[in-house]
């Protein structure tokens, strides 16, 4: 019987023509190999929530495992350090990654010395989206223009509630912001914490706060439904999707603009390099992806996408403009 070589034998059995105890690598798994923890650090319902389920519906199709679960959890409290906190000790292996919104991503660490983790301390991946803030009363309130709502706050401090999404947020700053432009004290209005900006929309919508500002994807359905009524949406033009609601400049309040929602993919600091390429990649592809923009607009929101660097030096301003506005509202 002819004996076959042994390197032919060898090559025969996948494994081991490496030799003893040199088993050939099998391929790795295409990222993620695993379900993707989106953290939303607000309730749902709210912009980073919103924001969240958008990217786990769009963003699967361009990355390198296109039947990715990207999962979304709510991890809420504290004005959004909870849920930033866990993502900044999660693994950096890309399984957990952050929706970080404007609170818990810049204002928080640049007016409270107590926000247990630093702004600059994640691996930014970029920036998704801005959302305007837009001041709204329920359809049934007796005040038609912003000019009346500070009327009543001038005469009777106090008297009306509105509602937050905790201290260091764009849902309170922005009205704390709008007082003091106004020329009022920072608490003419009672301020009424909730969890998330959906809370707050329906605590307006129920009756329980007179006034909101808030992020204009939040707030968008019932002011569509005409349930809510918009005063003033800080932008330099008119939106289409809301062409009745007039922009800062036209009640003089120009100074609104400077306040602004936004969200930001984020991720563990010290990312794994291959999870780090598959979102730039991913991430890239969105800009060219006409249904997540359009998702987006439909939403309330701006698509702004940028890069890594473009998305630090963003929030390194946001941070400088929210610790100097806190100085002045004598939050610092």
């Amino acid at each position: 019987m002819r004996r076959l070589p042994r390197r032919a034998v060898l090559a025969a059995l996948p494994g081991l023509a490496a030799g003893p105890g040199r088993a050939q690598p099998s391929a790795p798994e295409a990222y993620p190999a695993a379900p993707v923890t989106l953290v939303a650090p607000f309730s749902a319902g709210g912009a980073a929530d919103q924001t969240a389920r958008l990217l786990a519906r769009h963003a699967p199709a361009h990355l390198p495992n296109r039947g990715a679960q990207l999962v979304v959890e709510n991890k809420t409290g504290a004005s959004g350090a909870i849920g930033t906190q866990y993502v900044a000790r999660a693994r950096p292996d890309g399984l957990t990654l952050l929706a970080a919104r404007v609170a818990s991503a810049a204002i928080l660490p640049a007016i409270d010395p107590r926000t247990p983790y630093a702004w600059d301390e994640f691996t930014m991946l970029g920036l998704l989206e801005e959302t305007p803030f837009v001041v709204c009363v329920r359809a049934d309130s007796p005040w038609d223009r912003l000019q009346d709502l500070l009327n009543v706050l001038r005469e009777q401090p106090g008297r009306i509630a509105f509602a937050t999404t905790g201290p260091a947020t764009v849902q309170d700053l922005g009205m704390r912001h709008l007082f003091a432009t106004a020329g009022l004290p920072i608490d003419a209005g009672l301020a009424m914490p909730f969890r998330g900006g959906g809370e707050a929309v329906a605590a307006l919508l129920d009756g329980r706060v007179q006034v909101l500002g808030t992020n204009l994807n939040e707030a968008l359905p019932p002011l569509r439904d005409g349930r809510l009524r918009g005063l003033v949406i800080g932008t330099t033009e008119r939106l289409r999707v809301l062409p009745a609601v007039p922009m800062a400049r036209e009640v003089e309040m120009p100074a609104l603009v400077s306040v602004t929602g936004w969200s930001a993919l984020f991720a563990p600091p010290a990312l794994a390099e291959a999870p780090r390429r598959a979102w730039l990649a991913a991430l890239a592809a969105l800009r060219e992806d006409a249904a997540w923009q359009g998702a987006v607009r439909a939403a309330g929101g701006i698509p702004r996408l940028l890069p890594p660097e473009e998305t630090r030096d963003y929030v390194r301003g946001q941070v400088t403009f929210y610790r100097d506005l806190g100085r002045r509202l004598g939050l610092i």
